[in-house]
């Protein structure tokens, strides 16, 4: 199951938490993906993953 956006491709990153003592532990920081049912523009529905800055920017149209 990928945690990839399907409007934009927000991705997962990866990166490390670092101590003060500088010990370095890697951690991976997923977007908050979201199922939603979305309108397409022929008019069917589809189901899909998106990010909720996708969301909130208007970037789809949800289904009623």
């Amino acid at each position: 199951m990928s945690r990839i956006c399907e409007v934009c491709g927000k991705r997962p990153l990866k990166g490390y938490n670092v101590s003060h003592a500088h010990n370095r532990t890697k951690k991976i920081s997923y977007p908050n993906l979201q199922k939603v049912r979305v309108l397409e523009s022929s008019g069917r529905v589809k189901r899909m993953k998106v990010c909720t800055r996708c969301i909130r920017s208007n970037m789809i149209t949800k289904a009623p």
